[in-house]
């Protein structure tokens, strides 16, 4: 078992505040985190704050022992308009000395007003990677959407050509969105995932159900094995969406975050 960064994406508590989030995963006994900066979903942070307030994160950062390893920036990078958006988020990232930024091709989470091909996309992409390289940051974009499986986004990362643009695998969403058994899709694109968002699926496929891991049908064993044997030390970063009635309060959000703790902790991980 290869030891690996395991965060919490903020994400897990949307609808709560980034204190509260900082908060709850440091008392899990994590020691990283996920910013997110999701606009019209989940704004942890946003490039619009103002200076005071983003060190004043850092430091309620700093002094929950709390590092960032990635920040979800998700913007429609199928659409030109978007790509300031995006480059911002960078920026931001950048602040927080985040390795990664996460984002999938389309919107994540609002509709998106634009679909296009991928060789659209990848010209796109190719636009940030000077300021990628000026950053010294990674682009991961996420199993999401039209791109839902790893395959999908694999055909895109081999449009763009860049080794600063690599896959986010979700676990789930492969399930949800591309339908596809996440052991065998995970081991076909491994060599191109550089982090993943581990997230597991009870109910129906087609269900927004994504409860603590463990609490769903998941196989994580079986895909960090994948990931062993083909020596992928990439970040592991739990995201817990709920129901789509989310979370009924900040405990329920809290006891999900343990219960995942725990679960990994007893597969031999530690935080």
């Amino acid at each position: 078992m290869k030891e690996r960064i395991i965060a919490v994406n903020s994400n897990t508590y949307h609808g709560f505040s980034l204190d509260e989030a900082v908060e709850g995963i440091a008392a899990a006994g994590f020691h990283y985190i996920e910013l997110t900066a999701t606009k019209g979903w989940t704004e942890h942070v946003r490039a619009d704050m103002s200076f005071s307030e983003l060190c004043r994160i850092k430091q309620k950062l700093s002094n929950a022992g709390l590092g960032v390893i990635g920040m979800s920036g998700h913007c429609n990078l199928s659409d030109s308009e978007r790509l300031k958006d995006f480059a911002d988020n960078i920026l931001l990232a950048h602040f927080f000395e985040a390795p990664f930024i996460v984002s999938s091709a389309g919107e994540a989470h609002l509709k998106d007003k634009v679909q296009s091909a991928n060789a659209v996309v990848a010209k796109n992409i190719r636009t940030l990677l000077p300021l990628l390289k000026r950053c010294g940051m990674r682009l991961v974009i996420e199993v999401h959407g039209e791109h839902g499986s790893g395959k999908a986004v694999d055909a895109l990362i081999a449009e763009i050509d860049s080794s600063d643009v690599k896959i986010n695998y979700d676990t789930a969403n492969a399930i949800f969105y591309g339908g596809v058994d996440p052991a065998a899709d995970l081991a076909a694109v491994v060599s191109n995932v550089a982090y993943l968002h581990i997230k597991d699926k009870a109910g129906e496929k087609n269900e927004w159900n994504f409860p603590a891991l463990g609490k769903g049908f998941v196989d994580f064993p079986k895909l960090f094995s994948i990931l062993d044997a083909h020596d992928n030390a990439s970040p592991l970063s739990i995201e817990i969406e709920f129901t789509k009635d989310g979370a009924k309060d900040i405990d329920e959000v809290n006891r999900a975050v343990r219960d995942s703790a725990d679960y990994l902790m007893r597969l031999g991980y530690t935080l």
